[in-house]
Formats: C-alpha cells, sequence, structure tokens
C-alpha cells in the first residue's frame, strides 16, 4: 500500500485503470460491429433470394425516405425512360482501387414518377456515354438514401446540383420535378443489355464477409488482459523492493524507485 500511495504509482494506476477500461469497451465495441455485419449478410441472403418484384410492387412511392430499411438489398425491376436532365455524379467513390464516381440517372416511370438508378462507375474526369434512348428495363438491387454521417461533407442546400457527395435523395428530389421512389436501385442488368466493357462499370453486389472485427476484438481483450496482469506484477515487485530496502534499515534511492519503470519499458 505504502507503495501505491506515492503520487507517480497511483497516478499509474489510475491510468493503467482507464486504459483496461477502454480496451474491454473498444473489444465489446467490435463485437457489436460484428453482430451488425453478420445482421446484414443474413438480410443480403435473405432478401436477395426473394424474386424479382417491379418497384410498384415492392413500395408505394409515397412511403418516405427514412421508412424502407426492410426492403434494402430487395431485388426489384422498373420499365421506363431515362431522363438525362435529372442525372448526378456521387463523387469520392471508388472500385478497384481506382478513384471516381457514380453516375446516376433519373428513370420515368410511366405514372408520371421516377427511380433513381445508378448505373455504375466512371474513373475521374471521364466522360460519361448518354443513357440509352427509348423505354427500357432495369433489374438490380434497392438500397436506402445515403446520409450524412459524423463530420462527413455537407452538400449545398439551394441550387441545382451536378454532383452530390452522396446518393440523398432527398437532396436529388429537392431539384427534380416527378416524384422520386424512396429506394435507389443499383443497376444490374438492363434490356436493351448494356456493354460490359464500356463505361459506366456495373457495380459488384455488396460483400458479405465478416471483417476483421472478431481479431480486433481478441485484441483489445488481450490488450486489457496484459494490463489486468502486468501492472499489478509490476506493482508486486516494487513492493517487495521497498520492503527489502526497509529491512536494511535504508529508504530506496530514486534510482532504485524508477528501475521498475525502466524495466517494464
Amino acid at each position: 500500500m505504502r507503495v501505491l500511495l506515492r503520487p507517480r504509482w497511483l497516478v499509474g494506476t489510475i491510468i493503467a485503470v482507464l486504459l483496461i477500461v477502454l480496451f474491454v469497451n473498444l473489444g465489446f465495441w467490435q463485437l457489436r460491429r460484428l453482430d451488425e455485419k453478420r445482421d446484414r449478410n443474413a438480410a443480403i441472403e435473405e432478401r436477395g433470394a426473394q424474386p424479382v418484384q417491379p418497384i410498384d410492387g415492392v413500395v408505394d412511392p409515397r412511403t418516405g425516405f427514412d421508412d424502407v430499411g426492410r426492403l434494402v438489398y430487395r431485388r426489384a425491376s422498373a420499365r421506363g425512360h431515362y431522363d438525362p436532365d435529372g442525372e448526378v455524379r456521387i463523387r469520392s467513390r471508388s472500385l478497384d482501387g481506382r478513384p471516381g464516381e457514380w453516375v446516376v440517372t433519373p428513370l420515368r416511370l410511366d405514372d408520371g414518377t421516377a427511380l433513381a438508378v445508378n448505373r455504375g462507375f466512371v474513373p475521374l474526369s471521364t466522360d460519361v456515354p448518354a443513357p440509352p434512348p427509348g423505354e427500357v428495363e432495369v433489374t438490380g438491387l434497392l438500397f436506402a438514401t445515403q446520409e450524412r454521417q459524423g463530420i462527413g461533407p455537407r452538400d449545398p442546400a439551394d441550387g441545382v446540383l451536378t454532383e452530390l457527395s452522396r446518393l440523398d435523395l432527398a437532396r436529388l428530389q429537392q431539384q427534380y420535378q416527378p416524384d422520386l421512389y424512396p429506394l435507389w436501385l443499383q443497376l444490374q442488368r438492363s434490356d436493351p443489355p448494356v456493354d460490359e466493357d464500356a463505361l459506366p462499370v456495373l457495380l459488384p453486389e455488396p460483400e458479405q464477409d465478416e471483417g476483421p472485427h472478431l481479431s480486433y476484438a481478441v485484441q483489445w481483450f488481450l490488450f486489457a488482459t496484459v494490463g489486468a496482469i502486468g501492472w499489478p506484477l509490476l506493482l508486486r515487485r516494487t513492493a517487495k523492493e521497498d520492503e527489502r530496502h526497509r529491512r536494511r534499515g535504508s529508504s530506496p534511492s530514486q534510482e532504485d524507485t524508477d528501475r521498475p519503470l525502466e524495466a517494464a519499458h
């Protein structure tokens, strides 16, 4: 206890406890991320196995942009005409290590509504071919509107933008007159078919790996274990040296007191 009550060891103990608590919480946070990944993978499997349905059979176009979480990863089809005047690019995207943008073009349906179609990826500073003219039928995966996360970039609130920082359906609707469906479609097939070697490049399906979260959790718990075992051992060693000096009738020198810390490093 005499060792623990010395200012430097007391401060060190407080820091060690705080770090152990932090490491344990980081470990549990990684496990929560792992559970989220597993739930997402299960949703992709379950919803992707359902048959393709016309978009109006999957969701009502009057549904709010934030009320469609259960429909993400469903496969849907739509028939209509592309509207190049409403096309936007989504910046800061990448594919196979290349920086670029997504090309999103509204597809106007016969009932007057429109579906935002992500036609794929183009590298930076690349001219995008116009969408095919005439009536087309598109099939693909449905995704929810993308929202700003944390300190992510903001798009200007006013004006007609040709580039957006994310596929924000509410912001796109602000500058586009026909009512947009509350989900956007990641193009997979088109009739007439698109040239697979031409731009934009179709995006791959979502990955279903679990990521490194389990290994990260194990690492954080190991760090916590090392701290929980190592710091008391260091205190015990210092206390033994202190007791040895006391029995000899002398107090430990500053050099002796500091030696355990040097040994720990």
